[in-house]
């Protein structure tokens, strides 16, 4: 297929859209300890330095534990590409989420993770003029 492909990986199915507003990578399908190396390696791929990042995950229909080692490389990926992101959770993934006791920046849609990222980007704009105000 040209353009944008998808990426088996055993039991899961990655594809990466690069939108206007954020890099959206969406899996599908199981992921556990036969895939998760694979999975994480490809998310971790498409963070983009000044473009933020949604990773969702609202199409995992099984998720094993490992899957909060992949969510802390891929915000140590988008912490060092200096990049805000999101994670879409499936019941599969909210559920891991709340075994595991640690949170990650959630958002319910990839509508919603985009309008975030476009309400922090109209934040900053209107910050930008009162900070290269001169004084006189």
């Amino acid at each position: 297929m040209y353009g944008n492909p998808s990426f088996d990986c055993a039991g899961a199915q990655i594809h990466a859209v690069c939108r206007q507003l954020a890099t959206v990578v969406t899996v599908d399908g199981t992921i556990d300890d036969t895939n998760i190396e694979r999975v994480s390696a490809l998310a971790r791929r498409f963070v983009l330095t000044e473009k933020p990042f949604v990773l969702d995950l609202s199409g995992v229909t099984s998720a094993a534990g490992q899957l909060i080692s992949m969510l802390y490389d891929v915000d140590e990926s988008c912490f060092h590409a200096d990049v805000e992101w999101s994670v879409i959770a499936s019941d599969a993934v909210a559920r891991v989420l709340r075994a595991s006791g640690v949170s990650f920046p959630v958002a319910e849609s990839v509508p919603e993770a985009l309008h975030q990222f476009a309400d922090n980007i109209d934040q900053r704009r209107r910050l930008l003029p009162l900070l290269t105000k001169k004084t006189a």
